[in-house]
């Protein structure tokens, strides 16, 4: 028997002492369990670590914790926790009659933790620290995907399909299309950090920090050439000029920018982004195009849809043209094309095609009522009220600008049940209770009363 890798032992030592810390801080696990879920360090070791499951340890760490160690005073449960339920006992019905079992079930077997984990993690942020601190393991844990994607990237290890993020795989988060769409949301939280945190209070050294992670995000989509990350460039430029001050001095600035950066932009990638505009030429783009024609279709002779990876059931024929020649001499042909078995390449399609007309329009509900009510607490705490809380006002901003984000790069990637986003869910859905709270009002217990007038407390909410 070998001797253990270096990294899994960092990584186990690690591990290790977070769980040791636990007993007496239960809400480490929590913790705990975003950077596992995120970062997948069983993948990212070598050894003897990929043997240990620690997703498993973690999530079961993290609710044992909440139910047998910490306070539950000033958790609350949302109607929008209740929708992530619902949704989960909906994928499960589905799951049961889907049309391909197998795959089905596997992916049912990360679908329910993400779900589950999304409805429950709001219980455990019950004060402003306790949100902070698991907005920073997020950042934290995508940074340290982002970091290595984009030292790589600058150092010419790019390419559609063949930039390795931290770790040889090519699904999940670790998939490139879905990478610069969680990286490229996570700038507006990034922004938020830097601005308002506590645990690493604003210096120049935490600013240069996130200035250098914004730019190794942003480097995510030059180095996966993926176009979707390109989009989603382009709606967090146009967000920002809602969020930014002098908004003609920013839209100029970041236009000499995007121009000046041209010339160093890799060949490769300015061919592919350029087939965006040209999507009818282009053979991936058309195929979307008939998956979701599909989708459509089989979704009206089966409302409830056909469970997950439903798609391996597609099957169709379609014409692409192709341009030969430049200039007078172009000429256009058409090529016929059959494909079969393709991905949605969208998550509403993967929606309506997996879970059916109800299952679409509970996520639509789910990620519409999330901009409305960060859009409330915006409305709330905007500048024109002389009792506005800016660090409210902020975080409302920064999720809500980073699930608009996601609602775009997801019309061209399935990750409707990708946890980063789900876990982005959860934080507004802890934001709107820690809100309410504080302007609404809160009746204690009659219990957590007597508690607090022999402690001399006056609220149960520290911030």
């Amino acid at each position: 028997m070998g001797a253990m890798p270096m990294r899994d032992i960092v990584l186990i030592i690690f591990i290790g002492l977070i769980i040791a810390m636990g007993f007496k801080r239960p809400f480490l696990w929590v913790l705990l369990y975003i950077y596992v879920d995120i970062v997948s360090p069983g993948e990212v070791g070598w050894g003897f670590i990929r043997s240990l499951h620690l997703s498993v340890v973690a999530f079961i760490a993290a609710f044992a914790g909440y139910a047998l160690l910490d306070t539950k005073e000033g958790s609350r449960f949302t109607f929008r926790q209740g929708l992530i339920v619902a949704l989960l006992a909906w994928c499960g019905y589905t799951t049961l009659g889907a049309a391909f079992q197998d795959t089905a079930w596997a992916k049912w077997d990360w679908v329910w933790k993400s779900l589950i984990f999304a409805a429950f993690l709001p219980l455990t942020l019950r004060t402003r620290l306790r949100i902070e601190a698991a907005v920073l393991v997020y950042i934290l844990s995508i940074a340290a995907i982002a970091i290595s994607g984009g030292v790589k990237t600058v150092a010419g290890g790019g390419g559609y399909g063949l930039l390795v993020l931290l770790v040889q795989n090519d699904s999940g988060i670790y998939e490139g299309s879905i990478f610069s769409t969680a990286a490229i949301a996570s700038i507006p939280l990034i922004l938020f950090l830097a601005r308002h945190g506590t645990i690493f209070k604003p210096d120049w050294r935490v600013w240069t920090f996130a200035a250098a992670l914004i730019f190794s995000c942003l480097l995510i989509p030059i180095g996966t050439q993926a176009r979707t990350g390109l989009v989603c460039i382009g709606v967090l430029g146009v967000l920002m000029m809602r969020a930014v001050k002098h908004r003609f001095l920013f839209a100029g600035l970041a236009s000499v920018a995007l121009v000046a950066s041209i010339p160093f932009l890799p060949q490769a990638f300015t061919d592919r982004m350029a087939t965006i505009t040209g999507f009818q030429s282009d053979e991936s783009a058309s195929t979307r195009l008939q998956v979701w024609k599909w989708t459509y279709h089989y979704a009206l002779a089966n409302p409830t849809g056909g469970g997950f990876d439903a798609y391996r059931s597609n099957s169709f024929t379609y014409e692409v043209p192709k341009i030969e020649g430049e200039g007078n001499n172009q000429q256009i042909t058409y090529e016929t094309v059959t494909d079969e078995s393709r991905a949605y390449h969208s998550s509403y399609f993967e929606m309506l095609g997996e879970q059916g007309w109800l299952g679409l329009f509970m996520w639509l509900l789910l990620q519409g009522l999330g901009v409305w009510h960060m859009e409330r607490i915006r409305w709330r705490e905007g500048p024109k009220r002389a009792d506005r809380d800016v660090w409210m006002f902020d975080l409302a901003t920064a999720l809500q600008h980073a699930q608009i984000i996601f609602l775009v790069g997801a019309l061209f990637v399935g990750i409707a049940f990708q946890s980063f986003a789900l876990i982005l869910i959860g934080f507004q859905c802890a934001l709107w209770s820690f809100w309410r709270i504080r302007r609404k009002g809160f009746q204690r217990s009659a219990v957590a009363e007597k508690l607090a007038a022999e402690r001399g407390e006056g609220s149960p909410f520290p911030t």
